[in-house]
């Protein structure tokens, strides 16, 4: 069902828990008080009903309806229309996942819309009937609580978020090829954890610029400065997050053009020892080459060869081919091609 709780409260505790939006329409005026009314994925009718009952703007109720909207706080007349951008660390696929929660709050309403099954808004409402002291400061009471637990949750992304992060350092010096693409998809997780933060700053700040002017209730806004303080500790977590990944990316980089450089090192090592022995094995070829050519010259049967009828044709023969040796190997010592 839509309608996941539905109540009207007043003097701090519940005194109506209407079946139908159409009951909690009716007895709201009678019992006085105000309205809480918690929402998940609504039809159209159904928003659309809320929306004539309490007076809703129609550009918040478009923004509803459509959902996909980014972390904000508008006001429309008396009434706040809240985006807020939940999120939970899955720990079995270790990823971030976000959700999307509107909330419309006037004098004597909230209306509180889940697009996932973060926050646990069950909590919050337990919560707050468990201090009947907090929830009788009305409506801003509702809006503080679900701030307050959406703050909350995300305490445990940030410490999902910084053991994935300890992971990669380990990744990054063991050389796994995988670490490339997971760090840019916790850079993607972290960014998209930003954008649903760094609004909430803005956010607290116009909510404390209408405390006076809407008089806030003294203690309340104690409590969503200490929500404030949160935030910022949050946010200011992701953006080191952030400069952490910016770095694991930039020594990754690194430790790859090392290797790179290494293994091209080794190649080159192994190129000039190759071209060493390429260099001896040409120089003992040259050498022995040219005693055999010389005998090969002396081995063909001619008829006339001058050189066969000399007294020192032989010896000759033997001083041309250990001559010609010598002198070739005395040249490539000489280069250090030996």
């Amino acid at each position: 069902m839509p309608v996941i709780d539905n109540a009207i409260y007043n003097g701090g505790v519940r005194v109506a828990t209407p079946a139908t939006l159409e009951e909690t329409f009716e007895t709201r005026e009678a019992h006085g008080g105000f309205a809480w009314i918690g929402l998940y994925r609504p039809t159209d009718a159904e928003l659309d009903a809320v929306a004539s009952e309490f007076g809703l703007h129609a550009l918040a109720v478009e923004d509803a309806r459509k959902g996909h909207q980014r972390a904000k706080l508008e006001r429309y007349g008396e009434t706040l229309f809240v985006v807020l951008r939940p999120a939970r660390y899955l720990d079995d696929v270790e990823q971030v996942e976000f959700g999307e929660l509107h909330m419309f709050v006037g004098r004597d309403f909230t209306i509180s819309i889940r697009r996932a099954e973060s926050p646990d808004l069950a909590k919050v409402r337990h919560r707050l009937e468990a201090s009947p002291e907090l929830l009788m400061k009305g409506p801003e009471a509702v809006l503080y609580a679900v701030l307050d637990q959406v703050v909350d949750e995300y305490l445990p992304v940030l410490a999902g978020l910084e053991n994935d992060i300890d992971e990669i350092e380990e990744q990054l010096f063991d050389g796994d090829p995988a670490v490339t693409r997971r760090i840019y998809d916790l850079a993607s997780e972290v960014m998209e954890f930003q954008r649903a933060t760094r609004p909430l700053v803005d956010m607290f700040a116009a909510l404390e610029h209408g405390f006076e002017k809407y008089d806030v209730d003294l203690e309340l806004r104690r409590y969503l400065r200490d929500v404030k303080d949160h935030v910022l500790r949050a946010v200011e977590r992701g953006e080191s997050f952030r400069q952490l990944l910016q770095n694991a990316l930039s020594v990754h980089a690194t430790l790859v053009g090392q290797r790179q450089n290494e293994e091209m090192k080794r190649l080159t090592e192994t190129s000039l020892a190759q071209s060493e022995q390429t260099k001896k094995i040409s120089s003992w070829a040259a050498i022995l080459f040219a005693p055999a050519l010389v005998g090969t010259i002396y081995g063909m049967n001619f008829t006339f060869m001058p050189e066969l009828d000399w007294v020192l044709g032989y010896p000759f023969a033997i001083f041309l081919m250990v001559g010609s040796g010598l002198t070739l190997y005395v040249i490539f010592k000489r280069r250090n091609w030996l």
